[in-house]
């Protein structure tokens, strides 16, 4: 096998994406299996806390960028969530045909239920890691997603 062409610092990282791969695997299966009896999937979660964590209505294409994700995936898990009754659209006072996307009570309700269910299961997954660790992975993490975020843009 050649030698690596990567730094050392490159080696660590395609190691770590490596394994970032795998624990988002991991992780939306576990989400899968936590929220399921709520009638929901962890992209349809997912979709649900943008909604509840945006600083007000938006269209489905503004949610597929908070989220890094293809807006016509997004779209369809929408249209499931409003299928449903636990998201409605309401008009766009800034685009006619891009209406925002808003928690109705019952998809607030799922939602909460859904976090509640959360708290104690990522309480137990914490569970004997350093806060000061997690945080100082957290700030990695977020340092390579701002890194790429401006490489997408610069190539767009």
């Amino acid at each position: 096998m050649p030698k690596s062409l990567r730094t050392p610092a490159g080696d660590a990282l395609s190691n770590l994406v490596l394994d970032l791969f795998r624990l988002n695997s991991l992780l939306l299966t576990a989400g899968d299996r936590l929220v399921a009896r709520l009638g929901l999937t962890s992209a349809r979660w997912q979709i649900l806390g943008a909604i509840v964590h945006a600083e007000r209505p938006q269209p489905v294409a503004w949610l597929a960028r908070d989220l890094g994700a293809n807006r016509q995936n997004v779209q369809r898990i929408v249209n499931d969530l409003h299928a449903e009754g636990l998201v409605a659209f309401e008009a766009n006072p800034h685009h006619r045909r891009a209406q925002l996307v808003v928690l109705t009570d019952k998809g607030r309700h799922a939602f909460d239920a859904a976090m509640a269910l959360q708290a104690p299961w990522v309480n137990g997954l914490s569970e004997g890691l350093p806060v000061k660790d997690l945080q100082t992975v957290h700030r990695i993490v977020a340092d390579l997603r701002t890194k790429l975020e401006s490489e997408t843009k610069s190539q767009a």
